[in-house]
């Protein structure tokens, strides 16, 4: 989950379109030379989406990089930039790109504006901005500009710092350079659940949707105030049932207790720091999983915190581990669940989950069905330096969704209640495994 301070965000004002050629070039589109020379009197100056904080290398794994300065180390034909960027409603949008070569020389590469290609010639060292053309939106929502190298006289395509965009209309886009990593990584979303007091056992059961599972997502399924449990994709070939727990507000180091056959423990750091523990394990989407996370103060200043893990697959309960937090004498808090993209590269890419059949058994061993859920969004959601995200009721589920930069975005900040199911768990807390 993102911890960090707020991000700066400014909605640009609606500005007319700018027909006339930026910088003199020439571009084609569906075969046609466009008339980019015209007479305006006062036009708009664009704005500027810088490719840092905004582009993805969606095509070949070599060839192109996007970093702080935008594209470069352009070589591989097969590479494609995509960049993108929000209009507020539908209208006409223009599109010239800042681009030099290093090399020096001349290429020509393909611009494709929501699918419309069109063809641009670039040439010189200097950074130069470069008309590519105008398209109409047909609706609010995102635009994609793909960049892909046609020919070339010398080593690269070009180096592309930047598009200069002009559009009838609002225009959101990521513009906080100090949080370039956090706006590709894409807007974490959660959803928030209200529990009983002295809440010992939290159950939840979610779901993945078929194709809803790109590498990099971490579909968290029971966190609370001081750790978090779910599951992630981490690469083509590995995925893990995740249970980590922070160190004390104190600095006072999370030990571990026990763990399962097969569980993973070590310390973690980036976001905070704490013990974490991981189980290898294969899960599918379209499959419905079943988790427990358990919290009890252990009577000497401290709370143990355990978590359980049910696949279909095996038919049984698996023990991830129990983790000492020092320094807090705490039942179950802040009760949640959440989902992110955690690999910057893959902030293109789209995520979806579903949650259902909430409990909380309190200490008194009475179970409690939870209906009630907040739905939220991290900073790169509320700075809308991404608008690619949403959440709420789906099917009697709560859901989450994020990534890939759909344009139905749902208004965080609001509370959801789904319908009871009346099905408590069927599972006995006091058999459930310990090793």
């Amino acid at each position: 989950m993102k911890h960090r301070s707020s991000l700066l965000y400014a909605v640009l004002p609606a500005m007319p379109m700018l027909l006339a050629a930026c910088g003199g070039a020439t571009a084609t589109g569906s075969g046609n030379t466009a008339l980019l020379a015209t007479s305006v009197a006062a036009p708009a100056t664009p704005a500027t989406v810088e490719l840092a904080g905004n582009a993805f290398i969606t095509s070949a794994e070599t060839g192109a990089i996007i970093n702080e300065q935008g594209l470069a180390g352009w070589s591989n034909p097969a590479a494609i930039a995509s960049t993108y960027f929000r209009v507020a409603e539908a209208g006409p949008v223009q599109v010239a790109l800042d681009a030099s070569l290093a090399d020096g020389g001349n290429s020509t590469i393909r611009v494709k504006i929501n699918g419309t290609p069109f063809d641009v010639k670039l040439a010189g060292k200097a950074r130069k901005t470069y008309a590519v053309g105008t398209v109409n939106v047909a609706a609010a929502g995102y635009v994609k500009v793909d960049l892909q190298g046609l020919s070339r006289v010398k080593g690269t395509f070009g180096d592309v710092p930047a598009l200069k965009v002009t559009a009838g209309a609002a225009l959101n886009y990521a513009n906080d350079p100090a949080n370039y990593y956090w706006s590709r990584r894409g807007p974490s979303v959660h959803m928030g659940y209200t529990v009983p007091a002295n809440t010992e056992y939290f159950y939840n059961e979610m779901t993945i949707p078929k194709g809803h599972d790109a590498i990099g997502s971490y579909f968290m399924a029971n966190g609370f105030g001081q750790g978090y449990m779910g599951i992630q994709v981490k690469s083509p070939s590995e995925r893990w049932i995740l249970f980590s727990v922070w160190d004390a507000d104190n600095g006072a180091k999370t030990t571990l207790v026990s763990k399962g056959a097969g569980v993973v423990d070590n310390a973690f750091g980036g976001e905070g720091t704490g013990g974490q523990t991981y189980l290898s394990y294969n899960w599918a989407a379209g499959t419905t999983y079943r988790f427990i996370t358990r919290a009890r103060p252990d009577g000497k200043g401290g709370s143990d915190y355990s978590a359980w893990f049910f696949a279909p697959e095996t038919g049984k309960w698996r023990y991830i581990a129990t983790w000492k937090r020092p320094a807090i004498s705490t039942y179950l808090t802040g009760v949640h669940s959440f989902l992110e993209n955690f690999i910057d590269t893959l902030g293109y890419t789209e995520r979806r989950v579903q949650f259902g059949n909430q409990w909380a058994r309190n200490v008194s061993g009475t179970w409690s069905e939870v209906t009630a859920g907040r739905y939220t969004g991290d900073a790169t959601a509320s700075n809308a330096q991404r608008m690619d995200y949403a959440g709420g009721l789906e099917n009697g589920k709560f859901y989450l969704r994020n990534g890939g930069f759909f344009a139905d975005v749902v208004k965080t900040g609001q509370n959801f209640t789904r319908p009871a199911t009346g099905q408590a768990p069927g599972v006995d807390v006091a058999a459930l495994p310990m090793q």
